[in-house]
């Protein structure tokens, strides 16, 4: 998965709706029920995997969002630092 030995949230919803939708699907084959019971299994474990998945979403674009603006403060720091920089330089050229 991911080269630092973390996993993203991305990867993490995405194997928890893998694995909850293998459960499900195993869980009807082998539990006998009736078409009507079976249908309205599948229904609400279908509300539950679009919460979770909603959840899932949530989190993900949470990160995202805290991920932008670490970017622009980091930008807006290295555009200060390159004014300065430049600025000094102007200022040292107008000396000579």
């Amino acid at each position: 998965m991911a080269n630092d030995g973390k996993r993203s949230a991305l990867e993490v919803a995405v194997s928890f709706l893998i694995g909850a939708t293998a459960g499900f699907v195993l869980g009807i084959l082998f539990a006998p029920a009736s078409g009507k019971e079976t249908r309205k299994k599948i229904g609400d474990e279908i509300g539950k995997g679009t919460e979770k998945a909603k959840e899932g979403f949530e989190k993900i674009a949470q990160e995202a969002e805290k991920g932008i603006r670490v970017v622009r403060e980091k930008t807006q720091e290295g555009i200060g630092a390159i004014k300065e920089f430049v600025e000094k330089k102007k200022g040292n050229q107008a000396k000579s």
